[in-house]
């Protein structure tokens, strides 16, 4: 008797993290093609008068990228942590962080850098090793490895946001960093379940 073969499928094993990665690049794309016309648009977040397309920036804005290299270093991390987070936490959880970050770090923008836009996913991928590091966060207990990871990156960030003069948002990323530690925080308590 012939032993049975098994069929390998394509599994789209993380909808939140894949769908942001696919549209992401599909922001990029379309962004090169209209010489960034529609990433300023929709996918850049500065101050501006209130309106429809200030709000769709304020979310959008995590999708912009400027070019492939941008994209790329956001990216891995993000494919690499999201399936972690989403297994953890549920596909629709997972999107609220996604979606408070965006708009905490977008009016932390707005309010500190009024004269500088913001694009790029690099908060929500901070927001992501931080709230990766508190999975196994208990009531009562703090792992090591998350003190470690948070003095890690975030004291990284606030060394180069004093030191280095360059066109990364630094505080973006610690506010990013510090939206995971909250969310891993409420999470923790047993208010979210997976779904």
């Amino acid at each position: 008797m012939a032993e049975g073969k098994r069929k390998l499928v394509f599994s789209y094993n993380a909808p939140v993290t894949l769908t942001f990665a696919l549209v992401a690049l599909i922001v990029l794309i379309i962004g090169k093609i209209t010489a960034g016309a529609s990433t300023k648009l929709l996918f850049e977040v500065y101050r501006s008068k209130i309106s429809f397309f200030a709000v769709i920036r304020l979310f959008g804005h995590v999708l912009g990228h400027s070019d492939f290299t941008h994209y790329a270093n956001n990216m891995m991390l993000f494919l690499l942590l999201g399936p972690i987070l989403e297994n953890r936490y549920g596909s629709s959880t997972f999107l609220e962080a996604i979606g408070i970050t965006a708009v905490v770090s977008g009016l932390v923008n707005i309010i500190f850098f009024p004269n500088a836009a913001l694009l790029g996913a690099s908060g929500v991928v901070f927001m992501m090793i931080v709230l990766v590091s508190a999975v196994d966060l208990k009531r009562g207990e703090i792992p090591i490895t998350m003190i470690l990871i948070i003095a890690i990156y975030l004291g990284s960030e606030i060394w180069n946001m004093v030191t280095v003069k360059d066109n990364i948002s630094q505080l973006t990323h610690i506010v990013g960093g510090l939206c995971g530690a909250a969310i891993g925080g409420l999470l923790s308590g047993g208010a979210r379940n997976k779904g």
